[in-house]
């Protein structure tokens, strides 16, 4: 699988990687297992970023205990996600308990109380148990506070929902992400599920055979990577086939303007 540099995070990354949203919020050995086998799945296919949130209910703790005993082989991104100064520095504890006393990249989960969560994760990256901090939303009515947070150049990287019916980021924050040469995550590259309720035939995919596509989600995921301004996808699943499946898509070569459109007018048949 390609790997890219996340912008100026310096962090190494795979092209795809894995979030955990809803998927890992599970309890119970049997379903935790399955998580296990899920994140056993992207290792062997390369696919060691992963990414959480204590948004995610179990989601954190559950990562944890999957990657507790090979933790140096995976960069772990998580959030703080709260209004509460107090309540963030127990999200924290409690994610630096989970993931080995140390973050990858610890993120501002839909700017939530960014000014003084963003101060937070600065002291804890100027002590060494963060190495990068970045920013996120879903929503384009909040890209221009996203965009405001940005231009600070207090965050190195951001995540975005990125995907042929959602392309409001390419407006104004890719283009800036670029400038500043912040890392891009991209979040919903299948649009939350909804793009793969009626997936294209086997014969309207064909002509993406040379790209080593075979099914819809790897045509959905190479969508978003072969835009040169983002550097890894994290499609989650509770599936460790479909984690196989998925990584796949992180093989060059990669789509010119031409395939894009192609892929963007069967989301739209």
């Amino acid at each position: 699988m390609e790997t890219r540099t996340l912008g100026q995070t310096g962090l190494q990354v795979p092209v795809v990687g894995m979030g955990t949203w809803q998927t890992f919020d599970v309890r119970g050995a049997a379903a935790e297992q399955n998580a296990r086998a899920v994140v056993d799945a992207a290792l062997n296919a390369g696919a060691h970023f992963f990414d959480s949130s204590p948004m995610y209910g179990e989601a954190e703790r559950v990562l944890g205990k999957a990657i507790v005993d090979r933790r140096d082989q995976v960069l772990l991104a998580t959030k703080v996600w709260t209004p509460s100064a107090q309540e963030g520095r127990a999200q924290v504890a409690r994610a630096l308990q989970f993931f080995g006393n140390r973050i990858d990249l610890y993120q501002l989960h839909n700017l939530v109380a960014w000014q003084e969560q963003l101060a937070l994760l600065e002291a804890l990256r100027d002590a060494g148990q963060v190495r990068a901090i970045g920013a996120t939303h879903y929503s384009p009515s909040a890209f221009g506070e996203l965009k405001r947070v940005m231009q600070t150049r207090r965050i190195t990287a951001i995540q975005i929902p990125y995907n042929p019916l959602e392309r409001d980021v390419a407006r104004e924050i890719l283009p800036l992400a670029a400038e500043l040469n912040l890392g891009v995550v991209v979040m919903r590259p299948l649009g939350g599920g909804n793009l793969m309720r009626q997936p294209p035939t086997s014969a309207a995919l064909a002509p993406l055979a040379p790209f080593g596509v075979t099914t819809w989600a790897q045509a959905l995921l190479k969508w978003g990577l072969s835009d040169p301004r983002c550097h890894v996808a994290i499609p989650a699943t509770s599936k460790p086939a479909r984690m196989q499946e998925n990584a796949h898509a992180g093989d060059p070569p990669w789509f010119g303007p031409e395939e894009r459109a192609y892929v963007a007018r069967l989301c739209i048949r």
